[in-house]
């Protein structure tokens, strides 16, 4: 398992929202404040950009017509009701509606891959502490797009938030994308971005993790093949690996988990063709 936790300044991408000049845009995507979507809070005008916090992690903003705005990730375990930012140490509130996700129940030969032994918490344990600071990666100098490509053809085998059931036994929401796929199918970069992390995961198998900027990051995982390093620039499109069934899988497909300001959020809402 490879880690690259530096941050890689890039000169060839334009520095907006670092510098407090993000663009008077309209946003590519509808707000969704629900658990697992995004919510758009307005924050008013000012010269500078706001610092901004949710949860404790930084929060990414866009500005436009109206002044700043928040663009928050909500994750899948808040309840519905009022959350609040602490905009330059003070709180704004808003309010998340309530969301219902279907059951999944799939069927698992691996009885390993539904209830691990104590060498295999011991394994996840150590992989868990390694993943962690990646969700917070925020490159000096990237700009996300918010406008995000399929990182590979096929059919939606698994939405996002399904409330899942392995061998009848209860287990954490589907935090991504599953798309069925044909092994060794290429998979490629849904955007912009840096690797910051590569490896073989009790869970995820063969992942690549890609750091899109301020706070969006990328997992696309059980890949039979990884083509890339931590530390390497992709651009949109560009190949990364290939699709598998590592890790915890019942078949051949690509996992694509999308997350902002550290919470798993519905990649659909930025794709530009879902």
């Amino acid at each position: 398992m490879n880690r690259c936790s530096k941050r890689f300044p890039l000169v060839w991408w334009v520095v907006l929202a670092a510098t407090g000049l993000a663009a008077a845009e309209p946003l590519p995507f509808r707000a969704a404040p629900v658990p697992g979507g995004v919510a758009l809070v307005p924050l008013g005008h000012s010269a500078k950009a706001p610092s901004v916090l949710y949860k404790g992690a930084r929060v990414l903003l866009r500005r436009n017509a109206q002044g700043w705005q928040a663009v928050v990730g909500i994750k899948l375990s808040t309840k519905p009701g009022r959350e609040s930012l602490i905009v330059n140490g003070k709180g704004v509130p808003f309010r998340v509606k309530g969301k219902h996700y279907p059951e999944q129940h799939l069927k698992l030969e691996n009885k390993r891959q539904v209830t691990p032994n104590a060498e295999d918490e011991a394994r996840i344990a150590r992989e868990q502490t390694l993943i962690a600071p990646t969700w917070k990666e925020w490159p000096e100098g990237l700009t996300a797009s918010l406008q995000f490509h399929p990182p590979t053809p096929g059919k939606l085998s698994s939405s996002f938030g399904l409330r899942r059931f392995f061998n009848g036994e209860a287990r954490a929401p589907h935090p991504g994308l599953d798309i069925a796929a044909p092994s060794g199918q290429a998979v490629r970069a849904p955007a912009d971005g840096i690797v910051v992390l590569t490896g073989d995961f009790f869970f995820s198998g063969n992942s690549v993790f890609i750091a899109h900027g301020e706070g969006v990051v990328s997992l696309l995982c059980h890949l039979s093949q990884i083509d890339v390093k931590p530390g390497q620039t992709l651009k949109s499109g560009e190949t990364l690996g290939k699709v598998g069934m590592t890790g915890r899988a019942t078949g051949p497909h690509l996992h694509w988990t999308l997350s902002l300001n550290n919470a798993r959020i519905d990649p659909r809402i930025f794709l530009r063709n879902p």
